[in-house]
């Protein structure tokens, strides 16, 4: 099957990369990091204006949704750009609340995340015990079993690899919703989630390499560019054979998920672990030809570097992701 964007679709992507462009991001990164919410709160209102939170959302509820396929679209720019914040885990939220079928639940939560008012942090037990930027979230939601809960704090925050990424456990809530459906809905939430982390590390994994192309074409050793060395090229053609194989299975899966395909959870596993692995092999390759430089906080491409392995384990680790390839192709 051949699949291109139509234009519609790709001008929404280059809006979003040249608003994303004008936010200085990796400012707001080094701010959200220390603890300062304000910029990435601001940065979170202008992707809302967009639109990009109401594709995950139902008309009914005021969104535009759900549109699987332009929701990958916009991850990718926020991970080109290195966006900070419970981005995935606000689209995961909004996902599970549409599919608990309790509309008076639906009514009450997804218009605020829709017009981005509402910035929403999701824990599910079964995945690990952290919510990701829960002190930075006006609700923290947490699936322990059949259980949803709406956590009353959001706990100490813990050492991450990303220091963007502040993870904390959240404590005991009040329940919201019990019971199978409540199972069923954090299911299709985690494959929303493992869908847009794949986007997400694909668009970190694409600036990592163009960056990288960069520096090598200006860093020069025995009067040469370094980019000109044999060795050098072969390791970026392997990062861009890599990226490049990766897009069209995060597109394929979110066309599956849009039409609610059976096998859409296989795909999205798939994509999953394919782009998370050309993330982290573009960070290895991009920290290589860096040199000793490359392992500097001052470095804006650090903030990179150190998104791609928290990325690619996220929402699915590899192990995990091509356990369930496996199993469904049993």
């Amino acid at each position: 099957m051949r699949f291109l964007l139509d234009a519609e679709q790709r001008d929404f992507a280059r809006s979003l990369d040249a608003l994303l462009t004008s936010c200085d991001t990796p400012a707001v990164v080094r701010s959200w990091a220390a603890g300062d919410h304000g910029p990435g709160r601001a940065v979170w209102a202008r992707l809302a204006d967009a639109g990009v939170f109401a594709l995950a959302v139902p008309e009914k509820h005021e969104g535009v949704g759900p549109l699987p396929l332009e929701l990958t679209l916009a991850f990718e720019a926020l991970g080109r750009h290195a966006v900070p914040g419970p981005l995935v885990e606000t689209v995961a939220a909004a996902a599970l609340l549409d599919r608990l079928g309790d509309d008076r639940l639906a009514s009450d939560r997804l218009p605020g995340i829709a017009s981005g008012k509402s910035v929403v942090s999701l824990c599910l037990t079964s995945l690990g015990p952290y919510a990701l930027d829960a002190d930075a979230a006006d609700a923290v939601l947490v699936v322990d079993g059949d259980t949803l809960r709406l956590a009353t704090a959001s706990g100490p925050v813990q050492p991450s690899a990303d220091p963007a990424r502040r993870l904390s456990r959240p404590p005991g809530g009040t329940v919201l919703a019990q019971g199978p459906v409540v199972l069923s809905a954090a299911g299709y939430a985690a494959d929303v989630a493992a869908l847009a982390t794949a986007a997400q590390a694909l668009g970190a994994g694409r600036t990592l390499l163009a960056r990288t192309v960069a520096y090598v074409t200006q860093r020069t050793q025995f009067g040469v560019a370094i980019g000109s060395f044999q060795a050098v090229k072969h390791r970026l053609a392997d990062t861009l054979l890599a990226l490049e194989f990766a897009g069209p299975l995060v597109h394929g899966a979110a066309l599956a998920l849009a039409a609610g395909d059976d096998g859409a959870g296989r795909d999205i596993a798939a994509a999953k672990v394919t782009a998370g692995e050309a993330a982290y092999a573009a960070a290895r390759t991009a920290l290589q030809l860096h040199g000793a430089v490359g392992y500097t906080d001052e470095l804006d491409l650090s903030l990179w570097i150190r998104k791609a392995r928290p990325l690619r384990d996220a929402w699915g680790t590899p192990a995990a992701c091509r356990a369930r390839v496996m199993g469904a192709a049993r």
